[in-house]
């Protein structure tokens, strides 16, 4: 009876549980936004020209 009260591996699981799903939702989160990754730029040379400019007031 003593094994069936015995939780000393339950905490490890948890942790591995937990540290599972985490890894599944960041594959997913990757994959869903793997164009924003791959594509081109967001900001472009003349995006941050501009940018530049204004900045330093003109």
């Amino acid at each position: 009876m003593d094994i069936l009260m015995d939780e000393k591996g339950q905490g490890a699981a948890e942790y591995i549980l937990l540290f599972g799903g985490v890894i599944v939702i960041a594959i997913a989160a990757l994959i869903i936004y793997q164009s924003y990754f791959t594509s081109t730029p967001a900001f472009t040379d003349s995006d941050l020209n501009q940018v530049r400019t204004c900045v330093r007031g003109g």
